[in-house]
């Protein structure tokens, strides 16, 4: 009878674990995401991404023009 009450304790203790390894393991808690939802994300992602392309894209024409 014991051993039914060690596998029960033992698999709550294990769910909780993992339950505080998801917890851990978010990315919106993480440096400059923490507070942010997964659409601000996206669209500040989007916006760094457009000012990298601009930058390469007035590099090219600049060497285009040398």
């Amino acid at each position: 009878m014991t051993r039914g009450n060690q596998r029960e304790k033992s698999r709550e203790k294990a769910i909780k674990k993992q339950k505080e390894a998801e917890k851990k393991k978010g990315s919106n808690e993480k440096g400059a995401n923490k507070g942010l939802t997964l659409e601000e994300r996206r669209h500040r992602d989007a916006e760094i991404m457009r000012q990298k392309q601009e930058k390469k894209a007035e590099a090219a024409q600049g060497e285009v023009k040398k």
